[in-house]
């Protein structure tokens, strides 16, 4: 019959037969011609020896512990039976791990190969496939072309999900970059919603720099970008400014980034040479891009130069949106604001960020006046690692009303929208809900002395915000992570005051950043032990 494309594409990823059988596997088995205590799976035991046991010292015996299924020998004892007995099962063990391989296709991964060894005759083929700074390791059999055996559904939608290559009507996005070196590779895709930035080391030469692609603009919007993948729908890389940089690093915005300016040989440099560039792209929710635009930095290169360096980066926003500024990758970076937010009703996660306009936490910020009322709406972003003191102070009077006051110091204290959550980490994203720490508010009352015994009333005088944290993840590359946020609202009791008579009262503000990362222990405690007895013999004949 026919092949079809399912029956092509089940051969290709038909496994070869395996190599070992976990049936006949068995690791404890350690004693040559006698049955080994405990060990299930010793074809030496006979069924009296198992009713001996007392358990299975290796319990299941399995293959290659990469593959995503496999089959895995089950061993247990029957302690209910009369005399005990040893249960032997042959079942499929799925791989819990997303990392894992679903069909061994590379047949020659499983057999030791003998490597070629390079000669007069061969060395040159040798260089050239692998004297690059990448290569490729895939052999010219290994072929599987699904797109090709299954071809798409006419009806089925593409869109751009995170990671995956920017598509461009030729290949994809370029966001050159160090690869081996600090030398440039053009080979490096710009991923979806993936922030970055690269500098790197390009070798020039003003003599041919008119003819040097990656000194030229062309060579960073010539190619329109794919709306989504696979598709024929083209979104041109737009100008969006161009930036003149001087021999002596002075920029200068020119006024219209229509023209284009191409490199050329001018009084011994190289002008308009690429510097910098800056992709700016504009998505939907649905993973389409509506929108990509380039900033460039242009410079002059002198004849002296044998190379220069570039910088690179890649924004993604959403369309209908602001860009939220991170504060770490990952972690948070000493200096840089705490991002914070709320939870608005009817959400799945902390949405909109909206706590201020800048997207932050924030405390009172002191003025030169030192007055509480006139404050009002002047708020100092919290910095992370940074202990910060700030205060006003408050004339009282008797005409005063305390609802009123009170209502007034607490919007002086916690701003007009005080957030509910922290991001725990720089980078944190609103759709991560586990990423963002609820912030615990506490209240505690204190007694203002005072000679009259009229009616009093309580308003606050103090907000402390304690930030804890911990290093989160390698002891070489630690960062930090909020774990904890409490924010403490001291109030005291004031009692109205006579007619004609006037009060000062300090009205404060804190944070207290604490570090409560535990003491790094040592590795070999969690090593684990492994009690075996080992045959008097098994080392000989060394001792």
């Amino acid at each position: 019959p026919a092949d079809t494309p399912d029956a092509a594409q089940a051969r290709a990823r038909r496994a070869p037969a395996p190599v070992t059988d976990v049936a006949k596997l068995c690791v404890c088995d350690l004693l040559v011609a006698q049955c080994d205590t405990n060990c299930c799976c010793d074809p030496d035991c006979s069924a009296e020896d198992f009713s001996l046991f007392t358990t299975c010292s290796v319990p299941v015996v399995t293959g290659d512990s990469q593959l995503c299924s496999q089959k895995a020998a089950v061993y247990s004892l029957d302690v209910d039976a009369n005399p005990p007995e040893r249960i032997f099962k042959l079942i499929d063990q799925v791989n819990p791990s997303i990392f894992c391989i679903h069909a061994t296709n590379y047949k020659e991964a499983v057999y030791l190969k003998s490597p070629e060894i390079p000669t007069a005759e061969n060395f040159d083929q040798f260089l050239d496939k692998f004297g690059g700074a990448t290569f490729s390791a895939e052999p010219d059999s290994w072929n599987l072309d699904t797109d090709a055996q299954n071809p798409p559904d006419a009806n089925e939608t593409y869109r751009y999900e995170y990671g995956v290559p920017v598509q461009t009507e030729d290949a994809f996005l370029r966001l050159p970059s160090p690869v081996v070196s600090s030398w440039c590779s053009d080979a490096n895709p710009a991923g979806f919603l993936v922030n970055q930035a690269t500098k790197c080391i390009r070798s020039v030469s003003v003599e041919k720099c008119d003819s040097i692609q990656a000194l030229s603009m062309l060579f960073y919007i010539n190619s329109s970008i794919l709306a989504v993948p696979k598709s024929s729908q083209m979104v041109n890389i737009t100008v969006q400014s161009i930036v003149v940089q001087s021999q002596n690093g002075m920029r200068t915005l020119l006024n219209s980034s229509d023209v284009l300016r191409l490199p050329m040989v001018l009084d011994g440099l190289c002008i308009n040479a690429v510097l910098g560039v800056n992709y700016h792209i504009t998505h939907t929710d649905t993973g389409e891009i509506i929108e990509a635009a380039a900033a460039f930095v242009l410079g002059a290169i002198s004849k002296e130069a044998l190379s220069i360096e570039q910088s690179f980066e890649v924004s993604f926003t959403q369309e209908n949106t602001q860009p939220v500024p991170f504060s770490g990758n990952p972690g948070y970076v000493v200096g840089l604001p705490v991002r914070a937010g709320f939870w608005p009703q009817g959400y799945p996660f902390p949405a909109g960020f909206l706590s201020n306009k800048h997207n932050q936490l924030t405390i009172l910020q002191s003025t030169s006046t030192q007055d509480c009322l006139a404050a009002q709406g002047a708020r100092a972003p919290v910095l992370f690692g940074y202990n910060m003191v700030s205060g006003c102070k408050l004339r009282i009077t008797a005409a005063m009303k305390c609802q009123p006051l009170a209502q007034t110091l607490l919007d002086v204290l916690k701003g007009q929208s005080f957030p509910e959550y922290v991001a725990s980490f720089g980078n944190s994203q609103a759709q991560d809900v586990l990423d963002w720490v609820p912030i615990t508010q506490l209240h505690i009352s204190e007694q203002m002395i005072s000679n009259t015994l009229q009616s009093s009333c309580q308003i606050p005088v103090s907000l402390g915000i304690e930030v804890k944290w911990t290093k989160y993840g390698s002891l070489v590359n630690p960062q930090a992570r909020i774990v904890n946020v409490t924010a403490t609202i001291t109030t005291t009791t004031l009692k109205q005051l006579p007619s004609g008579r006037e009060r000062i009262i300090p009205v404060t503000s804190s944070v207290v950043f604490t570090d409560i990362s535990s003491p790094a222990e040592p590795s070999y405690k969690a090593w684990p032990t492994i009690n075996i007895k080992l045959p008097f013999d098994f080392f000989y004949p060394f001792v």
